[in-house]
């Protein structure tokens, strides 16, 4: 199988925007569980696998893994945390929501600052905008490079014309067009890039445009409060 070669700050930022945006609030799948940090994001190699999934040895996170521990059923679980060393398993057994989301938003600013700062220090020169707040992260071109893959730089998945997933295409001013599973229908206007959203992502994203990013992601529920999510949870 494939080694996951996304980029850690990439996955990092889109998990704390999908934690900010109450991604974690209740499962778009599994309304009737609890929800597991990472193990039910888009990030995950995993996510909404059914048949052969890929060893967690692969994952980018593994590297966030202290190497003892690296061997267990679930490893992203035993990230540590904060100084107290607190990881998901423990948290998990005496912490509540809020507990479990502050804590892992703490983790995830102070662990982007850092891998931000190691990027400067590498690369003074660059001084792109972050974002790594509550923006949405912008899309990737379907054929930006020689491996078309999944608009959600944090996603990992080959492009695959049999594979299912939305199409999408957008005019250098801004206007778009949902594909839906087909493209090549399509007049290659002058100037216009094609985004396609792998099944799995598509059913949690839309790709929308915005006058300062260009194309972003946008969670699909939103507009669903956190507090009423975890609500309908509790009432399950």
């Amino acid at each position: 199988m494939q080694k996951d070669e996304r980029n850690l700050l990439d996955v990092l930022k889109f998990e704390l925007r999908f934690l900010e945006n109450g991604g974690y609030g209740r499962s778009p799948r599994e309304s009737w569980r609890p929800v597991y940090i990472f193990e039910d994001s888009p990030t995950c190699m995993n996510y909404d696998c059914k048949e052969s999934p890929q060893p967690c040895s692969d994952c980018v996170l593994m590297q966030l893994v202290p190497p003892e521990l690296r061997f267990g059923e679930i490893p992203c679980r035993q990230i540590p945390l904060n100084s107290a060393g607190e990881t998901l398993d423990s948290l998990y057994r005496y912490g509540d929501d809020h507990e479990i989301e502050e804590t892992l938003r703490n983790w995830l600013v102070a662990t982007i600052d850092q891998l931000e700062e190691r990027r400067k220090t590498s690369r003074p020169g660059d001084r792109g905008p972050s974002s790594a707040g509550g923006e949405g992260a912008k899309g990737t071109p379907l054929h930006q490079d020689m491996s078309p893959k999944c608009a959600n730089p944090a996603c990992s998945t080959a492009f695959d014309w049999l594979g299912g997933g939305k199409f999408f295409r957008f005019r250098p001013d801004g206007s778009a067009h949902n594909t839906g599973h087909r493209g090549s229908d399509l007049p290659n206007n002058h100037g216009v890039k094609h985004f396609w959203l792998c099944e799995r992502c598509s059913h949690v994203f839309t790709l929308v445009y915005d006058g300062e990013l260009g194309v972003i992601l946008k969670l699909l529920w939103l507009d669903f409060p956190l507090d009423e999510a975890r609500k309908q949870l509790s009432a399950v």
